[in-house]
């Protein structure tokens, strides 16, 4: 397999970074918009779910090593870390580990959050749900000691594990870019100031306003690090394609050096090595076979489970197994050389991508936290205003209620994590997205295009019939006559019959006098007998009597087979057909993309009665034959000139220019290195049923994605107006800060587990 290519513009003109410590939608907005300010930065794009920005810069006036620490510099300004990201090296799970990081790291601050807050719930909310606990904390602590009791707890809560909420969050406030962490600060600061002046300075209070709400600010910071614990989990999942990927590649190689076997690790071979790999290791890096003959199980960039057979010269790809033998290669791709690191770039950065539904969702979250905070004055004033004593006490709950529920990392979770889950499916599929936007823009397709040869057929003539007419001669003289007589000849045709002698191993005499007759066939002398072969008018032209043939020759026709006559001594002997066989995915595929409601065309350079007939047995809706590869340009430009979403899937050089040319570019990753590097999607082996997989998968990925954004927006528009105290005067309800924040942590943690689903995306593989 020819490696898949990877998009990419000089290395100097983009850079990637990690970022660290970005919770919602708007720390996106906040990166994006530091980075974007640098000198030379042409396009900044942040992602949340895989905590990363990609950058394109100014081509000429900067380089990406001169850049990285000005970018850093930018992103720790604006209250992250950051590290550049190194893509030219070989592929690691950097990213699940950090995550896994993350998640012990939340996981150990929320035990001790639970662990502060839980005395300080049970001496509030026990004391007044249950009648004798008031009693008990009354008549043993008392209700001051109670009171200072919690202030001490719930002090240490914020202090220790609630820290980050006020050292991101109020930094973001000052710097007119609030965000999530903004919110909590906001909403847990305030409950817990308020209860210390309640608790030590109740004088400053109005007269009946002394209320104290630790446990609201204790609770709402162990929730909101609940959700987050869930959440990094349920993340983690997402990047599971990745670190399966990575997990393919063995961490250390046996090269020979001077002589002696050295086991060695994978980032020290270099090309040019010699490299041994015994049976059941896996391939560590790429290269040519010098010696050995093994069997090769290339399931994971192919997905064909049968072992393929290497000989002397062949290439093998890094992290497929050797089933049998042992053998030795010369390495020459290592590093993020490898067709396995070239994959890994192709998936992360089309998880990385920002798909155009994006757009809306920064467009909400650019005025959404700055409408939260004045929705939660507003709040605030018309409860003190209006509402009943001790009005203060009133808005200051609510207007927390509204700062903790309206919760902005749903919405910036909402796309990315979809996106990550989809691509990562796509993957394991065999599909590679090599540019993230194509995932949605394959959604819209309508029409499906595919080239022929290679495409939808093998590529490779083959002898699929030879009938014997006069049985006066046997079938292995016959066939290895006509090889012999072929063997001069370099058409596919002839090639084909000379392949099919040398299957069956038959010995070809010489041949003399060889003449080939262009378009028509060839003729020569083999043992001393006069042969002739070719179509029916060369037959004509030297008198020899083909009647009798015509049926069997027009079924071979519609069957897009060529029918060729041997003649011996003018006499017909055999008729043969030479065909180029239809891969065996192909007719389910074509059904397949049918059920999808698509429409299917052939564009293909073969001659009309041959392409028809391959349209028939396919099922193909539409084809356009003899058409060059300028030609194949014009056609798409007809099909797209009616309005219609197309995509094209080819796999030859002469298919490069349509693959650009089309909406969707689709390459089969068998292909030539051209191809690929013109296309969006790579599908890893020729089978076709990645088209459709493709195409489902991306209506699956859109469809999770809207049902997300809905989720929450909706989660939002709802419970806002509850959280204001909407419902207060018809119903007397009121929404706690602690059922707020619960609230709010559930609609992150939905949003990810619903992407998740994606991973259940099963292909549609019916005949």
């Amino acid at each position: 397999m020819n490696a898949p290519g990877s998009h990419q513009t000089a290395a100097d003109d983009q850079i990637d970074l990690a970022i660290d410590g970005m919770t919602c939608a708007s720390c996106v907005l906040r990166v994006e918009k530091a980075l974007a300010g640098v000198p030379g930065v042409k396009r900044a794009s942040v992602n949340l779910a895989t905590q990363r920005a990609h950058l394109d810069l100014v081509a000429g006036q900067t380089d990406a090593q001169r850049s990285a620490p000005a970018l850093i510099a930018a992103v720790q300004k604006a209250g992250y870390e950051a590290s550049q990201v190194q893509t030219d090296i070989a592929p690691n799970d950097t990213l699940g580990e950090s995550r896994s990081e993350e998640a012990r790291h939340l996981q150990r601050t929320l035990w001790i959050s639970l662990a502060l807050s839980l005395p300080v719930f049970v001496l509030e909310m026990g004391a007044h749900l249950l009648p004798w606990m008031h009693a008990f904390v009354h008549t043993t602590i008392g209700m001051e000691r109670s009171w200072i009791l919690q202030a001490v707890l719930t002090t240490l809560v914020l202090a220790g594990p609630g820290r980050a909420f006020f050292t991101k969050g109020l930094p973001a406030l000052w710097h007119l870019s609030p965000e999530m962490n903004s919110l909590v600060a906001l909403g847990a600061g305030s409950a817990w100031t308020y209860s210390m002046v309640a608790t030590f300075a109740p004088q400053w209070l109005p007269e009946g306003t002394r209320f104290v709400y630790f446990e609201a600010a204790a609770v709402i910071v162990t929730l909101i690090l609940l959700g987050r614990t869930l959440e990094a989990r349920a993340k983690g999942r997402t990047g599971a394609a990745i670190q399966h990927l990575v997990g393919l590649q063995p961490r250390q190689a046996r090269v020979i050096r001077d002589g002696q076997i050295v086991e060695v690790d994978i980032d020290t071979v270099k090309p040019g090595d010699q490299v041994l790999v015994r049976p059941g290791e896996k391939v560590p890096v790429d290269g040519v076979i010098t010696e050995g003959a093994p069997y090769i199980d290339e399931s994971m960039i192919t997905g064909e489970p049968i072992p393929v057979t290497k000989c002397l010269g062949d290439h093998v790809t890094g992290g497929t197994l050797n089933s049998t033998n042992s053998f030795t290669f010369l390495a020459t791709h290592t590093g993020g050389d490898t067709v396995l690191a070239r994959i890994i770039r192709m998936v992360e950065s089309a998880q990385g991508a920002k798909l155009p539904i994006q757009a809306l969702v920064d467009r909400v979250t650019s005025w959404f936290v700055p409408a939260i905070m004045a929705t939660a004055l507003a709040t605030f004033a018309l409860w003190y205003w209006l509402g009943p004593s001790p009005s203060l006490s009133y808005a200051l709950v609510n207007a927390v209620a509204v700062m903790i529920i309206a919760c902005p990392c749903a919405m910036g979770l909402a796309t990315p994590t979809s996106i990550m889950v989809g691509t990562g499916r796509a993957a394991e599929l065999g599909v590679l997205f090599r540019q993230g936007d194509a995932l949605q823009r394959l959604r819209d397709v309508q029409v499906v295009a595919f080239d022929k040869t290679g495409t939808l057929t093998l590529g490779k003539p083959v002898l699929t019939d030879f009938v014997v007419i006069d049985t006066t001669h046997d079938r292995a003289s016959l066939l290895a006559w006509a090889a012999a007589m072929q063997a001069h000849s370099e058409h596919p045709i002839a090639r084909a019959i000379v392949a099919a002698a040398d299957a069956e191993k038959l010995p070809m005499p010489a041949a003399r006098n060889f003449t080939a007759i262009s378009g028509a066939g060839v003729q020569a002398t083999v043992q001393g007998k006069s042969i002739l072969s070719g179509a029916q008018n060369l037959m004509r032209e030297h008198d020899v009597d083909v009647s009798g043939q015509s049926a069997r020759m027009q079924a071979w026709g519609s069957d897009a087979k060529t029918p060729i006559y041997l003649a011996v001594d003018g006499k017909l002997v055999a008729v043969m057909a030479v065909a180029d066989p239809i891969k065996s995915s192909a007719i389910s595929a074509i059904a397949a993309l049918h059920r999808l409601g698509l429409r299917t065309v052939m564009i293909t350079g073969d001659n009309t009665h041959t392409a028809h007939a391959v349209g028939r047995v396919l099922g193909i809706d539409q084809v356009h034959a003899q058409v060059s590869p300028e030609g194949k340009v014009a056609v798409l430009q007809q099909l797209r000139a009616s309005g219609q979403v197309l995509a094209f899937v080819g796999d030859g050089i002469n298919d490069a220019p349509a693959l650009a040319t089309a909406d969707i570019g689709i390459a089969i990753g068998t292909g030539t290195d051209i191809a690929i590097e013109s296309a969006s999607v790579v599908l890893m082996s020729d089978d076709l049923h990645g088209v459709a997989n493709a195409i489902g998968l991306s209506r699956a990925t859109l469809s999770n994605i809207r049902e997300n954004l809905f989720w929450a927006f909706a989660y939002n528009v709802a419970l806002v107006p509850v959280a204001a105290g909407a419902l207060y005067p018809s119903f007397g309800i009121l929404l706690s800060p602690m059922f707020a924040a619960a609230a709010m942590a559930c609609s992150s943690v939905f949003v990810v587990v619903n992407a998740l689903r994606l991973k259940r995306f099963r292909p549609d593989r019916r005949g």
